[in-house]
């Protein structure tokens, strides 16, 4: 230990950027694909040992249950920011109060998400239009998958309190431990017990708990500024005021943006289960689409925000830069094979050629899209870093709910209610969405610029 920082934090104030962010970043990409895969898992075991309805089900719940988990990941992303930004600016005391301030917050939180969820579950499931023979599998995945959500929601503020501190590795172990519990269980309860949808849910809540308590064993037994007492765990107003002050745009983009993509499953849903199906394998291969240019913008934020508390503004900006080609490289080796390999890819999950036929359909036609995603990916987390984290709440409100819709409403009653125009909304939300969010990146940080300039006396 040197100066409070434990051998697997990270200073990102100074040194080579690209390596900084690539070590930051590669165990985060690593431990999410290792989520990826047990989530891959779980419906390769219901589309291949359960049947149709089961994987649709447990396919198409998604933008479900990444409302409440979307909505409390925005205060995990607010607490990453602000012990960030303490740490960086070299504030022990704050850091350490900040962590503990966090961690009972998403406890109190956890539990009051959880109740809402099962209540909400019936409400739901009627808004997505499902048959009702993949209704009655979501219902009964969501009323289990509600019931544990404490522990993925415990898990992701302790990995974000890691994160901050430039510690990325843990939280992957952690994931890697999860993941393979997961599959285990799913070998037993799925095929073993039969017990269907409902043992895939309850393999999920299970490892999600078990890395939860992982976490905080190591939060507890580190002895970097992170490390977590109970008997320090009590709330400091002011600074959980900050971190609401940055999580809460991102918790309401998160949990919005993700109930307006209930209302777009309703329309995938109404094609029938066949197209059901073929979405839910596409949904499959976005999630590790996404993957990269995700952590690479979680790697990007967390040095930015490090270097603005440091007021090295200059830096994060470069940083930020760096961060965005990286994640356009790694996205375009990516989407390539995907798309020549998509018919193999989609037969993985699930047998059916009319499935399969919808299923390269959709890859085809959207992975091209994805390098754009990766600006506001990057560029989102860039603003979240230097607290100004209402201009991507906007930029994204705006983008994927309020245009997305009117998107989908006029294509489906004016011009053509067929599943090309309705998959092509994906696709102009994000343009729409990096086309603004990479105009508010350049305008802030040139303010931010000159701002630090004018608070140095060192004028333009």
């Amino acid at each position: 230990e040197v100066n409070g920082m434990k051998k697997g934090d990270m200073d990102m104030t100074k040194g080579a950027i690209l390596p900084q962010i690539l070590i930051f970043a590669l165990p985060l990409i690593l431990g999410q694909l290792f989520q990826q895969l047990y989530n891959t898992f779980d419906t390769w075991c219901v589309g291949n040992f359960v049947g149709k309805n089961s994987f649709s089900a447990v396919g198409t719940v998604g933008s479900i249950t990444n409302m409440l988990i979307g909505f409390a990941g925005g205060f995990s992303t607010g607490a990453g920011v602000v012990i960030s930004q303490y740490y960086g600016a070299g504030d022990k005391e704050k850091v350490r109060k900040s962590v503990h301030t966090s961690i009972l917050f998403m406890a109190v939180l956890s539990v009051a998400l959880s109740i809402l969820g099962v209540a909400l579950t019936p409400f739901l499931i009627r808004i997505i239009k499902a048959p009702p023979e993949v209704a009655a599998e979501e219902y009964i995945y969501l009323t289990i998958y509600f019931s544990g959500i404490t522990g993925l929601l415990l898990y992701n503020m302790g990995s974000a309190i890691f994160r901050a501190v430039g510690n990325s590795r843990l939280p992957f172990i952690f994931l890697i431990v999860s993941s393979l519990m997961n599959i285990t269980l799913d070998l037993v309860f799925v095929i073993a017990l039969k017990m269907g949808t409902g043992g895939v849910a309850y393999a999920t809540i299970i490892s999600q708990g078990a890395s939860a308590i992982l976490v905080f064993i190591a939060l507890k037994k580190t002895k970097s500024q992170v490390s977590f007492r109970f008997r320090e765990l009590r709330i400091d107003w002011k600074i959980l005021s900050r971190i609401i002050f940055i999580g809460l745009p991102s918790a309401i983009q998160m949990a919005v943006t993700s109930f307006s993509n209930v209302f777009v499953q309703s329309y995938i849903n109404q094609f029938g289960a066949d197209v059901m199906g073929g979405w839910t394998a596409y949904n499959k291969v976005d999630q590790l689409l996404f993957l990269p240019m995700q952590c690479m913008g979680l790697a990007g934020m967390t040095f930015v925000a490090q270097n603005y508390g440091a007021d090295n503004i200059k830096r994060a900006k470069r940083g930020a830069d760096i961060t965005l080609v990286s994640a356009v490289t790694t996205t375009l080796v990516l989407v390539i094979p995907i798309i020549v390999l998509a018919p193999q890819v989609v037969r993985f999950f699930i047998n059916g050629e009319e499935v399969i036929e919808y299923g390269t359909l959709f890859l085809r036609l959207l992975s091209p899209f994805y390098v754009l995603c990766c600006f506001n990916q990057v560029y989102s987390n860039a603003l979240r870093g230097i607290g100004r984290s209402k201009t991507p709440m906007y930029v994204l409100l705006f983008s994927f709910v309020l245009a997305r819709q009117i998107y989908l409403y006029i294509v489906s009653n004016y011009i053509s209610n067929t599943i090309i125009p309705i998959a092509m909304g994906y696709p102009f939300g994000w343009i729409l969405c990096s086309s603004i969010i990479t105009v508010s990146y350049l305008v802030s940080f040139k303010k931010e610029e000159k701002k630090l300039c004018k608070d140095n006396g060192d004028g333009l």
